[in-house]
């Protein structure tokens, strides 16, 4: 098992409640690196934003998640105490959580038919990080 060094990738989102694929992304980390067999982790490092994996065919299914997410943690709530008025979206956050773990074989990510990876904003419009660990078991050219 061979670890890689962590990357850093950048997202840039243009809504407050938005979820962006970045599915063709880690196809080409997993490219880049040359990996036949392994891991990759893909981790948020904000307390305002989240990452999963859902389908990636119907944008409507993007639509549904963050309505149902705004309704369960709206915008505006009489108990809300953070002084920085985004206390929906630290909610919203911890709900989806903060990390995905993608395995690869025979050089592919392996999802399921209609499944993508999303980085889920839910205080933007902003600048944001992804993060990604490869842990790979077999690269290629390594037989």
């Amino acid at each position: 098992m061979t670890p890689l060094p962590l990357e850093t990738h950048k997202v840039r989102t243009t809504s407050r409640n938005e979820m962006v694929e970045v599915t063709d992304h880690l196809r080409q980390v997993v490219a880049r690196r040359n990996i036949l067999e392994g891991l990759l982790i893909v981790y948020v490092p904000h307390t305002t934003a989240a990452a999963t994996i859902n389908e990636n065919a119907d944008p409507d299914v993007k639509h549904d998640m963050l309505a149902k997410l705004s309704e369960l943690a709206p915008q505006r709530e009489r108990y809300y105490r953070h002084a920085e008025g985004n206390s929906d979206s630290h909610v919203k956050s911890a709900m989806v959580g903060q990390s995905v773990t993608v395995l690869v074989e025979g050089g592919q990510l392996v999802l399921g038919r209609w499944q993508g990876v999303y980085f889920c904003e839910f205080d933007g419009p902003r600048d944001r990080e992804l993060f990604v660990k490869v842990v790979m078991f077999r690269s290629k050219g390594a037989d």
